[in-house]
This record gives structure tokens, C-alpha cells and sequence, in this order.
């Protein structure tokens, strides 16, 4: 059987790949397996779902719930809620399950099913590989009283939003924020609760008709945000995407405050308190090297991983550091969450600004962005870029002559057949250059 799973649940485009049997049978197979494992003795299975405003939705929001009450386990449903806010009522509430339906950024004809385990964490590769043994499978169907009852649950909104605020020490009270939802799963969520925090909030993004998702505007489209934000004379911006499990932000100029430089001011602040664990803040090697070095200059230390948000929480987990993230604007604050949370981390900026009573701009400065350029050269054999010694001998000439001021990464592409080259230098034109001859010498010794 082709692999179901990629490295954020089952995605694909809604009633194409992902269609509501395939909904039913990964819901059914899940249950079994969980059931198998020995997840449920004791008590009657609890799971709870949630869905972002995608009308595909709809209908496969209908297929996991019929999967999983067929399979004898009780359903909570969420309706439209951001995924760390399904993350964080599975810990509240005790289930042993929680379902989450998005494609998060994606367009709107796409969408997702992604299982969290009890107390909100992703499920282990071991298990969903278990789940895509099972689909299809013939099996012993529970009746009578043995099936699942489902249950609108009346107020997941209100309790995520007093987890959010109970998470602050301060009242934002004299701050001016847009917030862009995407038209997405936090439309309701994240204006009540940057409101309920004292903020005074102009809300866009957030009249979702189905269809909108996404649509030119949220974390992958700034312009909107960046406009509103200069007409209505706002301290800050923010931006979310469609599950709201990231933000990027804007400072009162309108300029652009990415990932690394939320993640810089959230490490300076937590190190100042004590709350950022073993004083480390992890990060990929996609980070910026002005990044880096901001950190360095801090005194915090950074870990940094392969590209990916699994990658950066699986560091965390294992190791007990308490903040990482990426430059998409997804931060994960292990204290208060279990994944990624835009409002989250959209708070705690706020905080931080109320905090020092600094602007964002200014908080933002600590990072000095290097410029980067990233080339994708395809058509090539990548699994031998980590053993060619030509390519590692360019590759450590260009180090050598880029110093501390810059950097060098090749990574293969984990799903096509090319080698992306990505340089860091003092200057965009060196950065260029830097990156074209190693593109060439890719080609010219990885040549299929």
C-alpha cells in the first residue's frame, strides 16, 4: 500500500486524494489500533474533533465522526477551531483521541486529517504506519449500546481563549493590533482573545464563506495586513494562517517581522524571566545566520534541526526546551502548548512590547537579516550531494572566503529529484554569486 501519512498527517486536494471513505476508514482504522495498544481500558473512548472554515470540511468533519462513533468511540464535536486549540481541549478534556481537519496554508481546494494522541501530541510515525496497516481491513463492528454518541461541545472557543489569556502576566491594555485570520479556523478565536487580553484589535480576515481560505491574505499573503495596518495607525500586526498554527508579524511601519525575529524576541524575553529552559532556543538550519548570531550575542544558545516543525518539536520533547521554531512564523511554546499556536505567540509578542515598552520594530532589530538565496537545481542525483568530494571542496573554498559573515547549506530535496543550494552573505550579490557557482558545480557532478 502506497505511504497515507506524510510529515503532517493525510493531506491532499478535498474528494480527490482525500476523499470521505478514506475520512471513515482512517477514522475507524485509528480507533483499532489505539483500542489495540490497550489506549482505551477502563472507560469508554473520548475523542474530539475540529475543523477549519474549508467547506470540504464539512462533509469529512461528517465521515470522521461516523468512523469513530462506528467504531465505538464517543465524539466531541469542536466544530471550527484552530489546530493548538484542538491540541490543547484533547489535554483538557481528557480524550484519548483528537482529530483535526485543515490543510493549514494550503489552498482552499486541499485539506487535511491529522490524529493527536492523548494530551495533544502528534501521533508517532510507528503508530500511524500501524493506522495505514489497518485501512480496509475486515473487522468486528460493535451494536446496540457499544457504538459511539456524539456531542456538540458548546464552548471550545471560550475555554481556549481563557487558556490563551491565563497564559499572560500583564494586560495589553494600550496596544492597537491588526490581526489577519485568513479567513480561517481562528476567526472567532483569535480577535476575542487578543480583546480579552486588553488590546485594541482590528480584525480582518475574518468572514470566511468556504471558499476564502487563504485567499490573498493571512501568513502567506502580508500585503493586506501590511496596509491595514498603516491606515489604522496599529503598534503591530499579525498575520495567521489557515489553522492559525503560525503567525508572521508587521511593525507599525508596515514592515515585515518574520519567523527567526519572533522567535529572537520571545527567547531574549523568556531568558530575562528564566522561563527558557537549559537557556537554548531551538531552531532549523533554514534559520537565518543573522539569526545565530543575535542569539549568540544574547547568550542564548541554539539547537538547530532539519526543516520541519516535527523536527523542531521532537528536539524539544527530548530534550526539555521550552521554545523553537521556524522562520514560517511557527513557534511552539512548550509550556503553555503542544504545537504551534499563532495567537499564542501573537500574545506573547504583545506582552513582550508591553513588557519593555519598546515598538516592535525596535524589539525586531536584534536580528540583523543576512540576505539569502536559495537555488533549486533539479535533475540531478541527490542522493550522492553528502559524498561527492569535488562538490565538499567548493563548498568549503566558499565557506572559507564567506568567514563569519555568511554560510553555505545544500540540502536534497525530500520530495523531488534536485539539491537546493541556499547561501547566506554580507551582501545580496555575493550571496548570488556564491550560490550560482555551487549550482553549477552541482550540475555539473551530480548530473543524472
Amino acid at each position: 500500500m502506497p505511504r497515507v501519512f506524510g510529515t503532517d498527517g493525510v493531506r491532499g486536494l478535498a474528494n480527490g486524494q482525500l476523499t470521505a471513505e478514506l475520512a471513515l476508514d482512517l477514522s475507524v482504522a485509528a480507533a483499532r489500533v489505539l483500542a489495540d495498544r490497550g489506549e482505551f481500558q477502563g472507560h469508554r473512548p473520548l475523542a474530539v474533533v475540529g475543523r477549519d472554515t474549508r467547506i470540504s470540511g464539512q462533509f469529512l468533519e461528517h465521515a470522521v465522526v461516523a468512523g469513530l462513533a462506528s467504531a465505538g468511540v464517543d465524539v466531541l464535536r469542536l466544530r471550527v477551531l484552530p489546530t493548538p486549540a484542538v491540541a490543547y481541549m484533547t489535554e483538557a478534556l481528557g480524550a484519548d483521541l483528537g482529530v483535526v481537519i485543515s490543510a493549514s496554508h494550503n489552498p482552499m481546494p486541499d485539506n487535511g486529517i491529522k490524529f493527536l494522541a492523548r494530551g495533544g501530541h502528534k501521533l508517532d510515525d510507528a503508530v500511524e504506519k500501524l493506522i495505514e496497516q489497518r485501512l480496509a481491513e475486515e473487522w468486528d463492528r460493535p451494536v446496540g449500546g457499544h457504538v459511539g454518541r456524539v456531542t456538540p461541545y458548546a464552548t471550545p472557543v471560550e475555554e481556549y481563549v481563557g487558556h490563551l489569556v491565563g497564559t499572560l502576566n500583564r494586560s495589553l491594555e494600550g496596544i492597537k493590533v491588526v490581526l489577519d485570520c485568513a479567513h480561517g479556523a481562528a476567526y472567532e478565536a483569535g480577535p476575542r482573545a487578543l480583546r480579552a487580553a486588553g488590546a485594541e484589535v482590528v480584525a480582518i480576515g475574518v468572514e470566511p464563506d468556504g471558499l476564502n481560505i487563504n485567499e490573498d491574505c493571512g501568513s502567506t499573503h502580508l500585503a493586506s495586513l501590511q496596509a491595514a495596518v498603516v491606515e489604522h495607525g496599529a503598534d503591530a500586526g499579525f498575520a495567521l494562517d489557515g489553522d492559525a498554527d503560525r503567525c508572521l508579524a508587521v511593525d507599525h511601519e508596515g514592515n515585515t517581522v518574520d519567523g527567526d525575529q519572533i522567535l529572537a524576541i520571545l527567547a531574549i524575553g523568556m531568558a530575562e524571566t528564566g522561563h527558557l529552559a537549559k537557556n537554548t532556543v531551538v531552531a532549523t538550519v533554514m534559520s537565518n545566520l543573522g539569526f545565530v548570531q543575535a542569539m549568540r550575542a544574547a547568550g542564548v544558545g541554539v539547537r538547530q534541526t532539519k526543516v520541519g516543525d516535527r523536527y523542531v518539536l521532537e528536539a524539544m520533547r527530548v530534550s526539555g526546551y521550552s521554545l523553537g521554531g521556524e522562520q514560517s512564523g511557527h513557534v511552539i511554546m512548550s509550556e503553555h502548548a503542544t504545537t504551534g499556536d499563532g495567537i499564542l505567540t501573537a500574545l506573547h509578542v504583545l506582552q513582550r512590547m508591553a513588557a519593555t515598552g519598546q515598538s516592535l520594530q525596535s524589539l525586531a532589530s536584534v536580528v540583523t537579516r543576512l540576505p539569502q538565496v536559495l537555488v533549486n537545481v533539479p535533475d540531478v542525483d541527490k542522493s550522492r550531494a553528502d559524498d561527492d568530494a569535488v562538490l565538499a571542496a567548493a563548498i568549503a573554498e566558499e565557506e572559507a572566503a564567506l568567514g563569519d559573515s555568511g554560510r553555505v547549506l545544500l540540502r536534497p530535496s525530500g520530495t523531488e529529484q534536485l539539491v537546493r543550494v541556499m547561501v547566506e552573505a554580507a551582501t545580496q550579490e555575493e550571496a548570488v554569486s556564491v550560490a550560482g557557482r555551487l549550482a553549477d558545480v552541482v550540475k555539473r557532478q551530480l548530473s543524472l
